[in-house]
């Protein structure tokens, strides 16, 4: 092998090496910025996931007698107070963890509100 083409092996060598250095930095901050837009997505799909639950628990409750129209009004007006706040929340376009558990928080009471007027005396007639 003479001398220009042993530096010019050694020169795509060291290029390749540089390539590949550059594109595995790249997927792993890329893989950074992935997982942290699943969490953020998967905490809306969570939130999301809830309110649609606690929704169809106010149907089926107005559904069975179990709650009274006003109960129910209630209610709705409850989750539509969490998802204002939530819109609030996210208007920024950064949906922190603290606003995240609030909102939780939020519908944590919505759901024992729920319980609790589902299994009161009272009953639609």
């Amino acid at each position: 092998m003479n001398t220009a083409h042993k530096t010019l092996s050694t020169l795509l060598g060291i290029a390749l090496v540089a390539l590949l250095g550059n594109n595995a930095m790249a997927n792993e901050n890329h893989g950074r910025k992935h997982d942290n837009m699943r969490h953020t997505h998967t905490a809306g799909k969570n939130i999301d996931a809830r309110q649609y639950q606690q929704k169809e628990r106010i149907k089926n409750g107005v559904r069975s007698g179990q709650l009274t129209k006003e109960e129910a009004k209630g209610l709705v007006v409850q989750q539509r107070e969490i998802r204002r706040e939530e819109h609030q929340y996210r208007a920024d376009g950064k949906f922190t963890k603290e606003e995240r558990k609030d909102v939780q928080h939020d519908l944590n009471e919505a759901s024992k509100s729920i319980r609790q007027e589902k299994h009161d005396s009272e009953t639609r007639k």
